[in-house]
């Protein structure tokens, strides 16, 4: 009796082995076949983090000389102007601007009437970005190409260059004329 009690309980754990490494595709069905010599082969990333290798440094505030503190905005008199204003506050000697470029900035945005609405400076890090129109608004790019690093630009920017009818609410109101200080840090083609 002994003998057939272990003969069913191992008939048993083989049947239970067995049923383990069943065919069920289901549990498979996310592996695909190696591509054949004629297949392209094609990646598709899935993770949302990159990781860097550059060695660059990375730009930050100057520690010393004139772009090393924060510009104040004194609101101008006298009617919005109507179409771009430039004025260079400090003239830059390093790299020119291009559209296209990929620079590095700090900046004080205001509204016409002073009213600072953002600031580099308050979140203390440098702003980095393309100086094109899928990045920034167009006044900053019409009013930085041409502008050299150690530079610093004080841009007028009529609503139709800026965020237009719309605004960006809360803080810039449509129809906004605004100011802009930037201070020109690095360009990189």
């Amino acid at each position: 009796m002994r003998s057939r009690y272990l003969v069913i309980c191992s008939v048993f754990a083989a049947a239970v082995i067995a049923g383990c490494g069943s065919s069920n595709s289901s549990d498979t069905a996310h592996i695909q076949a190696a591509p054949s010599a004629s297949q392209s082969l094609s990646f598709t990333a899935t993770a949302t983090t990159t990781t860097s290798t550059t060695t660059t440094p990375a730009v930050t505030t100057p520690t010393s000389g004139p772009l090393s503190s924060e510009p104040k905005i004194t609101p101008p008199s006298g009617a919005a102007p109507t179409s771009l204003r430039e004025t260079d506050l400090i003239k830059g000697t390093g790299k020119t601007a291009a559209t296209g470029d990929t620079i590095t900035v700090n900046y004080v945005g205001a509204l016409y009437n002073g009213t600072v609405f953002d600031a580099s400076w308050n979140r203390k890090t440098t702003f980095t970005t393309a100086l094109s129109d899928s990045a920034v608004i167009s006044g900053w790019v019409q009013g930085l190409v041409g502008m050299r690093v150690g530079g610093r630009r004080e841009l007028i920017i009529p609503p139709a260059l800026g965020y237009g009818a719309k605004g960006d609410p809360p803080t810039i109101p449509a129809n906004s004329t605004l100011i802009f200080v930037v201070d020109l840090l690095s360009v990189t083609p």
